[in-house]
């Protein structure tokens, strides 16, 4: 969500692009569809990082290996209500029109999960960095028998695993 945060989404293309293997980056992107000015969209972002309903965060496997724990949380806890970030956007404000009841029980759900899943992030990055694995040497079996023409596939593939 670059409106909360522009440096943070740098920080994290930038981790994402150094990382020697496939990364992927769940960005928070305003559209029409969602029911407002579009000026307003980089604020609306970060409405949303503020109630908790987008937290920001990285998680890079190479920190384990520096240990540090790879999982980064990068907002601060929610300080504002969820009602403010949902109700500017029509998607969800016009459930208030047509089930005002319905809509405030949904409401309340979804900010128990917003205060559910960020009290499960904010535990999970204070956790202590994970030990690294120990490095397995696999020795080459001396019993394994040789692949021959008269070897399936899968008797290949398990001859291949014990030999390597």
């Amino acid at each position: 969500a670059m409106g909360a945060n522009d440096a943070q989404t740098l920080k994290a293309l930038l981790e994402a692009e150094a990382y020697p293997g496939p990364s992927l980056v769940i960005a928070y992107s305003h559209c029409i569809a969602h029911g407002y000015d579009m000026r307003h969209g980089l604020e609306q972002q970060k409405l949303a990082t503020q109630t908790g309903y987008w937290p920001l965060y990285r998680f890079n496997p190479e920190a384990a290996e520096e240990g540090k724990n790879p999982l980064t949380l990068d907002s601060k806890e929610p300080s504002v209500p969820l009602q403010q970030f949902l109700y500017n956007e029509t998607r969800y404000s016009m459930l208030t029109r047509s089930d005002p009841v319905r809509a405030n029980e949904l409401l309340a759900e979804a900010q128990h999960d917003v205060r559910a899943r960020w009290t499960q992030y904010s535990e999970l990055a204070a956790e202590p960095a994970p030990e690294p694995a120990p490095e397995v040497h696999a020795k080459p079996s001396e019993s394994a028998p040789e692949p021959t023409s008269e070897t399936t596939p899968a008797q290949a593939v398990t001859s291949d695993a014990r030999i390597n």
